[in-house]
């Protein structure tokens, strides 16, 4: 997989997952002020961004012992984890599966199941006939608020671009791994410190669905971004970098700031 290694040298670790039809640049408006006091891992999972392209369907255990796999490789034992949507579905997947490997949990405008998984599965057969151009309007529509889009189309725009370069298996195999999804029984395995992000106007994993996994983890806490839609991080990234900060600081001597 392809990933990049940034930040403080020596720092705690810190793991950033991006969305499905994003790659790892989704993180920039954060990286800059977290990689002050923290060694950050950012990666592209499977079929994303320049990593390999294996066949279809995939399923989040699939992108998780991913994830497993690149901790391994880089020998890490322990990170703490940020992941927004299919970033954030992995890292349910890997807190409760592997929660030794855990130590902080944020997680963004995610879900433990989508509320319309069947539209996944049919997304992913259009993909796979007419191409990414075919759902780029929709999804696009559905990650950022009007007010945004007309006030930063260049964010938009480039936002875009990366959706549109995705490769369709990839893209397709995420899909079928949402369509597939139920974490929500294994939400209470997960003991990590656990701090859910929801966006306001998000459309695709709206706060219902954050307040669900809020009340599934035991101690985890909730935050709301206003004004923001499915791409909270790049839609308020300074609210969404306080927040993560907050967490990872706040409560615990291994991630005090320098």
């Amino acid at each position: 997989m392809r990933y990049r290694m940034e930040g403080r040298q020596g720092g705690p670790v810190l793991v950033l997952s991006h969305a499905m039809g994003a790659s790892m640049a989704m993180w920039d408006p954060q990286a800059t002020t977290l990689s002050r006091d923290f060694t950050l891992l950012r990666y592209d999972h499977r079929g994303h961004g320049g990593s390999p392209v294996p066949a279809g369907p995939y399923t989040i255990g699939d992108l998780g012992q991913d994830l497993l796999q690149l901790l391994n490789r880089l020998e890490l034992d322990r990170v703490s984890f940020c992941g927004l949507s299919l970033g954030g579905m992995v890292g349910l997947w890997v807190a409760a599966n592997a929660p030794d490997r855990i130590d902080r949990l944020v997680l963004c405008c995610t879900a433990a199941r989508m509320m319309r998984p069947q539209d996944y599965a049919a997304r992913a057969d259009q993909v796979r006939r007419e191409g990414m151009a075919s759902i780029a309007d929709a999804v696009i529509g559905r990650w950022f608020t009007p007010a945004f889009a007309a006030r930063r189309p260049d964010a938009v725009a480039a936002i875009r671009a990366v959706l549109l370069s995705t490769p369709e298996q990839g893209y397709a195999g995420a899909c079928e791994a949402l369509a597939h999804m139920d974490l929500r029984d294994d939400l209470p395995r997960i003991t990590a410190p656990t701090l859910v992000i929801a966006a306001e106007d998000d459309q695709s994993t709206p706060p219902a669905l954050s307040q669900e996994i809020v009340g599934r983890i035991a101690g985890a806490e909730l935050a709301l971004i206003p004004d923001a839609a499915h791409m909270a991080n790049v839609e308020q990234p300074e609210a969404v970098t306080d927040h993560i900060l907050d967490h990872m600081t706040n409560g615990g001597t291994e991630y005090e700031p320098r």
